[in-house]
């Protein structure tokens, strides 16, 4: 199964999200409701990748739309240019002070990597095909929960809920040369699991593998010796 069809299955489309964004900068409560439909199941997702707590997640993404409301009636939003990078801003705001209020915070770093002026190309990478993972969903999921916190973030951002480059440099306030070096790095992860996954599965047929490349070795030195 394709990328863009498991980006459908969850919902990764934004188009309808920029029409509401005009009525919701004038404060339209109906419009708003409207975006809590289309958003909830997205940002709910991006919370327990988060913290792995269902009943957390559905209390916090609850609170996450109630600041997003309360944002939007005491701010202009003028400065804003997407009503999903607004949302998921709060919903990574809110989940740093829950970690905080847990007592149980880790600050997440990445190296300054603009500094170094790697730039990368940005690509839409077809990481179901790399990953020869198919459609089995639980098996992605599992997967994203084995990756550490910064790349499982990246990765939902990206290519599961569809964001931009620009978007996400917005929520996790990086610049967007750092965001597609996080992206490369994320998706090297999550192939190294992968990997790792097939070797577990399959022991006998890496062995395999591995021996008929060696006799292939033996079998051309002796004729380069003959």
């Amino acid at each position: 199964m394709k990328l863009n069809k498991i980006q459908n299955f969850f919902g990764g489309n934004d188009r309808q999200g920029k029409k509401l964004f005009p009525k919701i900068k004038r404060q339209d409560k109906d419009a708003f409701i409207e975006a809590y439909d289309l958003y909830v199941d997205q940002i709910h997702r991006f919370v327990y990748f988060k913290i792995n707590d269902k009943e957390e997640a559905n209390d916090l993404t609850s609170i996450i739309f109630l600041k997003t409301w309360n944002y939007i009636q005491e701010n202009s939003l003028v400065e804003s240019k997407s009503l999903r990078a607004l949302i998921y801003t709060i919903a990574r705001t809110s989940i740093i002070d829950y970690y905080r209020r847990a007592n149980n915070f880790n600050k997440v770093t990445i190296d300054d990597e603009g500094e170094n002026k790697i730039d990368l190309e940005d690509k839409r990478q077809d990481l179901v095909h790399e990953m020869e993972i198919n459609s089995d969903f639980g098996n992605i999921q599992k997967k994203l929960l084995d990756l550490k916190d910064e790349y499982r973030e990246i990765i939902v951002l990206r290519f599961i809920d569809e964001l931009s480059i620009k978007e996400i440099s917005s929520v996790i306030g990086k610049p967007k040369n750092n965001v597609r070096v996080l992206v490369h790095r994320a998706l090297k992860a999550l192939r190294e699991l992968a990997e790792e996954d097939k070797v577990e599965k399959n022991p006998n047929k890496i062995e395999n593998k591995k021996n008929g490349k060696q006799r292939i070795v033996k079998t051309t030195k002796g004729l380069e010796k003959s």
